[in-house]
């Protein structure tokens, strides 16, 4: 009878984990996949690349809002119940944006696909938790890191080579047919859980705040070359901005629930974590979304989407090499010491960039990627590390919750203003089409820099915190933690 049992917890702890990796992989491969498919997409549907990036802010955009909802709904209505909704809405979106003829369609539908991936991320972790203990845990919860990993690896390569193949729509069918196969798992092998010790009420005034916060100031950056800096229609946004950060606050102070605890923000040494993980985010989302247009130009390097996708392997395949080193790098120097030296090499790696010019091949790429990558696996690893560590046990999921809608705003922030800056630049008329394009690249790579030296004076705030010996859970943390902050 006891082995029974044992065989049964097995074979249901091995359908969760197949269920939450499925889940996390396809997330993660159809985000970093997308801007890859921006010059298809924008052809085919007739709307300029520059109205597209709100297919990739947007989805950051919405991302931010729910990432900590979601989870706080898992918790009360039931994870499974939750986790199966996200796949349902994943679907009917990739459904949508496959068939859209649109620009809006498309906008629509990743807005919508952002609370989806945000949505089974943070549940998908949760079953992961209350589905093993021990060793057992550990190894799921390594498994896990390493499927999210490998999706934003793998994403912007097979989205490449589906342009070239099936078209722009393909990579959103595909990922609809797997998200359906994966409900009938999650049905049959996911045990329903909630926290019965959870309030039972959702912040969602502040939810709909954090999303007044960003959705202005996103538009502002956005439209503000067009518009002019000072005109009133770009301080409206601001102000908008600015007032419904009073409104939050005010909010987040009275509610049972908050969304943000925040007493966490006296904690100087999660902010500075949480503000390093916004940037390290931010700026490797903004350069990644401007080589993708960059590489595809046929005044730059005019490369296929397979060429394309190809050329950002040595960002991914620096993300992935540098994420089992980071637990042990934190343990022998110090997480701030750490944090500070990735943010140094991430800087002297968009520091190169910005002197791009003409004559320049991909093969000057490649170092100047590879800095980058390393460098903020190092930083925004050990920031995540910090974040969860600065904080006492009960208070841990919270902070995790923080770090992941700062990953969250930082790319919709630093999208919008690297693709501002790229497109002011890219559409000069006084330089040939070439060199503005090169421009628009520098330009943004400058602005990328400049944050980057920030992020090492950032450092300081991370406090003097030196981990103990690294543990298997430590570098699945590490592994995940370019699309999610594990509380370990």
């Amino acid at each position: 009878m006891a082995s029974d049992q044992a065989e049964a917890a097995v074979r249901a702890g091995s359908g969760v984990l197949a269920a939450t990796c499925i889940a996390t992989l396809i997330v993660n491969a159809n985000t970093s996949a997308v801007s890859i498919l921006l010059p298809a997409i924008s052809e085919d549907v007739g709307a300029s690349t520059a109205t597209l990036q709100w297919a990739v802010t947007g989805y950051s955009l919405v991302g931010a809002a729910v990432i900590v909802t979601s989870g706080v709904l898992g918790d009360i209505i039931g994870r499974r119940r939750t986790f199966v909704g996200a796949l349902v809405l994943f679907i009917v979106c990739c459904v949508l944006i496959a068939l859209s003829d649109n620009a809006t369609g498309v906008i629509v539908g990743r807005m919508l696909q952002g609370a989806a991936g945000a949505t089974l991320l943070a549940c998908g972790l949760s079953l992961l938790s209350v589905a093993a203990t021990g060793q057992e845990q550990l190894r799921a919860v390594s498994i896990w890191g390493a499927a999210s990993a490998i999706g934003a690896a793998a994403g912007p390569l097979i989205g490449g080579a589906l342009v070239d193949t099936t078209g722009w729509q393909g990579l959103f069918w595909i990922d609809a047919v797997i998200a359906a196969l994966c409900i009938p798992l999650t049905l049959r092998t996911v045990a329903e859980s909630n926290d019965p010790t959870r309030p039972r009420s959702l912040d969602i005034g502040g939810t709909v705040l954090v999303a007044l916060i960003l959705a202005p100031l996103v538009l502002g950056l956005s439209e503000g070359s067009n518009w002019g800096w000072t005109s009133p229609a770009t301080l409206g946004c601001l102000a908008v901005s600015v007032a419904s950060i009073f409104g939050f606050v005010a909010v987040e102070r009275r509610v049972r629930a908050p969304l943000i605890d925040l007493q966490l923000l006296r904690n100087r040494v999660l902010v500075g974590a949480t503000i390093a993980i916004l940037i390290g985010a931010g700026t490797i989302n903004g350069l990644m979304y401007v080589l993708s247009l960059f590489f595809q130009d046929p005044d730059g390097f005019d490369m296929s989407p397979m060429e394309a996708g190809l050329a950002t392997l040595p960002a991914t395949i620096g993300l992935v090499a540098t994420a089992p080193l980071v637990a042990g790098l934190a343990f022998k120097i110090g997480t701030r010491q750490a944090i500070g030296l990735g943010f140094a090499i991430t800087t002297a790696g968009f520091g190169v960039l910005v002197f791009l010019s003409v004559s320049w091949t991909y093969a000057l790429f490649v170092l100047p990627l590879i800095a980058i990558a390393v460098g903020m696996g190092f930083s925004n690893g050990c920031s995540s590390s910090a974040a969860t560590a600065s904080v006492p046990r009960e208070e841990v999921g919270a902070a995790s919750g923080v770090s992941n809608m700062a990953r969250y705003v930082g790319a919709a922030l630093f999208t919008a203003a690297a693709a501002t800056i790229y497109g002011t630049n890219s559409t000069a008329t006084d330089v040939a089409r070439s060199e503005a394009v090169v421009d628009g690249v520098s330009a943004a790579a400058l602005l990328m820099a400049i944050t980057s030296a920030l992020g090492i004076l950032l450092a300081v705030l991370a406090g003097r915190h030196r981990p103990g010996p690294t543990r298997p859970v430590d570098r699945a943390a590490a592994a995940a933690v370019v699309v999610h902050t594990m509380p370990t």
